[in-house]
């Protein structure tokens, strides 16, 4: 049985792998071993920071809300907890955006917000 030396798949392989270590510095792009340990370290970052994202941006949207309620007289809590009461369903990206570009309709969801606050106390 003649001997099977793995010469076109090992290449495959390999190309594989420097492929995904291109930018990299150093030996980390051109010598297999560190490609492959920088090139897998990579991926697994990409992997958790594709959900840190998400994370990250309600973060910033929760912000973004809580400076726009404030200048409406609402904490951000508040405001929440208003338009839960009222059964105003409007998720927090859309307020967010209403907050950064349209001040003024962010401003009628806080009164409806404030108003409904208001009955229940």
């Amino acid at each position: 049985m003649p001997r099977a030396k793995r010469g076109f798949k090992a290449r495959r392989r390999k190309k594989k792998i420097l492929r995904l270590a291109k930018g990299f510095t150093g030996g980390r792009r051109r010598q297999y071993r560190q490609a492959r340990e920088t090139a897998e370290r990579g991926l697994v970052y990409a992997y958790r920071d594709r959900r840190v994202k998400k994370r990250m941006f309600r973060r910033l949207w929760n912000v973004r809300i809580n400076a726009a309620a404030r200048l409406n007289g609402l904490s951000y809590s508040r405001l929440i907890h208003g338009l839960s009461q009222a059964n105003i369903v409007i998720d927090r990206k859309i307020l967010a955006v209403l907050a950064a570009h349209d001040a003024e309709a962010f401003a009628v969801v806080a009164e409806l917000a404030k108003q409904r606050l208001a009955m229940a106390a």
